[in-house]
């Protein structure tokens, strides 16, 4: 009985949906090219503006990561063209995991 249970959680791991994130065989360079966007932002918020964006692409998907760059930029904190940046990057670096 526990082999078979087994096996239905393997098999249910195989049917799960993947979710586009972030290709963490290129995580280093992700990382510095999400720093130099990010230049021109106050040191105060970069590094929240920076953190949450790479945990949202790494473990949430891309499409989280997205929605909170939007939303940065719809508060005013990040302009039109850092956002369109960040979200090129985010879907250039980006693998379906």
């Amino acid at each position: 009985m526990q082999i078979s249970q087994n096996k239905e959680q393997i098999g249910m791991n195989r049917n799960q949906k993947k979710l586009r994130k972030l290709n963490m065989r290129k995580n280093e360079e992700f990382r510095f090219l999400l720093e130099k966007s990010l230049k021109d932002l106050p040191e105060s918020l970069r590094g929240s503006v920076f953190g949450a964006v790479y945990a949202k692409a790494s473990k949430n998907g891309i499409l989280e990561a997205r929605d909170y760059i939007l939303l940065k930029k719809k508060e005013g904190i990040i302009d039109e063209n850092t956002s369109r940046k960040l979200i090129d990057l985010l879907y250039s670096y980006s693998t379906f995991r």
